[in-house]
């Protein structure tokens, strides 16, 4: 009997389904059925049928909004309001890949500007890159796998994905639902091994063209080096967003959206507010606002509506940030809410006030529903903190002073600085990015496709341009 991955919502431990465990033959299998339509060019899928596929796919996605949106909070733990919005956010996606092959088929190269080019015209297309590797986090299971599947298929490369084994079920139903919408069996497969060791050589196999991973830094870069030259990939890690909220800010705008993006999801994402830097003159009124803003959330089940917050993903990773923030009170951080288990699989909203600069949870990615609130006088040395870490992708200036906000746009490291907006903000189609250990290449539909796919040219020599 084949091994298998029981899948259990983390919010109560509810079995929702056994997923077999890929064997290393299964893995092979996958490898060869890709790989072979990739190199048979007669096979490829041409433009308007993948047109096709990707605007079936999104009616079928629409169609079953509802039950695709409990499955995801059924198995990640995200608030089903919240999930609702994540099955919307992959049915957008599906509308910029269409958007993106309708508008973007090429360039035209200038020639006959000089002797060596004249009568001769060139003009590039594009093709795939290759099989295309996808390893998705849990925090988004729906939507990650969708900005891996959906531009693979757009630019017509066979892909392979892992998703994560704490939600496998999201992935099998958008896969299924590619198969059902129209795209022949072996360019959209699912695979999960277990082994370590065999997902290692899964990324290294010299077949893949390009690998799409998001997940944590230290897995991220170590699977990197074990890429077979040629190989290319991107590389979404975390980034423990820092906030600056200036003595002008306006707080009735700056604190629901500042308690949103640091409470989302339990702080289960990559670019949630962290490190919240704010001016001495505010920072009293600033605090507890934040705190009774967190108090006021519903903290449960993910599959009631009523429900802000959700669990852990879990237990142990409860129980690492509940070390985490003993650890920051008993270094100076003052709890001013929270700082508590609420069960086995929840955590208490928490705002710590002025945690020391060594402590985990100012420079480490604390994963969870725990915010620190930093008290500055010079804006400078604020950017300084926010700065210190090996970490950047998105920050965030609250502020009504447009030079104020200009100076930390040029002197707050990311890749992408929000003015009176959390740093969780995106939407699917502008670059999203991290630096240093946050990453590596663009994310977002139209950067994915791009890297998956090569620019060809022709060049044609004509007597008749002499």
């Amino acid at each position: 009997m084949n091994e298998c991955i029981e899948v259990r919502a983390p919010f109560d431990g509810r079995l929702l389904d056994r997923v077999p465990v890929t064997s290393s033959g299964a893995i092979e299998n996958a490898l060869t059925t890709a790989y072979q339509l990739f190199r048979n060019r007669r096979a490829w899928l041409d433009l308007p049928r993948r047109i096709a596929i990707l605007g079936a796919v999104r009616d079928i996605v629409l169609e079953r909004r509802n039950e695709l949106a409990l499955l995801v909070a059924s198995e990640s733990g995200k608030p089903l309001r919240d999930s609702l919005v994540e099955i919307d956010r992959g049915a957008n996606c599906l509308d910029i890949c269409i958007q993106q092959l309708s508008t973007d088929g090429g360039h035209v190269v200038p020639m006959g500007l000089n002797v060596t080019s004249a009568a001769r015209v060139a003009f590039t297309q594009y093709e795939p890159i290759g099989l295309v590797l996808g390893i998705a986090a849990f925090n988004h299971p729906f939507n990650l796998v969708m900005h891996q599947i959906a531009p693979a298929v757009a630019v017509g490369a066979p892909a392979i994905i892992k998703p994560s084994p704490k939600t496998p079920l999201s992935c099998r139903a958008l896969l299924d639902i590619f198969i059902e919408a129209g795209l022949p069996e072996g360019w959209a497969q699912m695979v999960l091994p277990t082994d370590l060791a065999m997902i290692r050589k899964l990324v290294s196999d010299q077949r893949i063209g390009f690998v799409s991973f998001i997940g944590s830094a230290a897995v991220g870069w170590s699977l990197r080096s074990e890429l077979a030259p040629g190989t290319r990939c991107a590389l979404e890690h975390g980034g423990i967003a820092p906030v600056i909220v200036a003595q002008d800010a306006d707080l009735d705008d700056a604190v629901p959206r500042l308690a949103r993006a640091a409470f989302w999801h339990a702080g289960q994402a990559c670019v949630s507010a962290q490190r919240l830097y704010c001016h001495s003159d505010v920072v009293d009124e600033f605090v507890q606002r934040l705190a009774d803003a967190g108090r006021s959330m519903v903290t449960g089940d993910p599959v009631e509506t009523t429900t802000d917050v959700g669990p852990l993903i879990t237990h142990a990773e409860n129980d690492r940030i509940e070390s985490w923030v003993r650890e920051a009170i008993e270094e100076g951080a003052v709890a001013v809410c929270g700082g508590a288990k609420i069960s086995a699989s929840c955590y208490e909203n928490t705002v710590l006030l002025n945690p020391a600069p060594n402590s985990k949870v100012s420079r480490r990615e604390i994963f969870g529903p725990v915010v620190g609130v930093y008290t500055f006088d010079d804006m400078d040395d604020a950017i300084a903190s926010a700065n210190s870490v090996e970490f950047a992708f998105q920050s965030a200036i609250f502020t009504r002073d447009i030079d104020r906000a200009m100076h930390a746009f040029r002197h707050l490291d990311g890749t992408a600085i929000m003015l009176n907006e959390h740093p969780l903000f995106r939407v699917d189609w502008m670059p999203f990015a991290g630096a240093r250990q946050s990453g590596l290449g663009i994310g977002g539909i139209p950067a994915t496709m791009a890297d998956m796919r090569t620019e060809k040219m022709m060049v044609c020599r004509s007597q008749a341009l002499a």
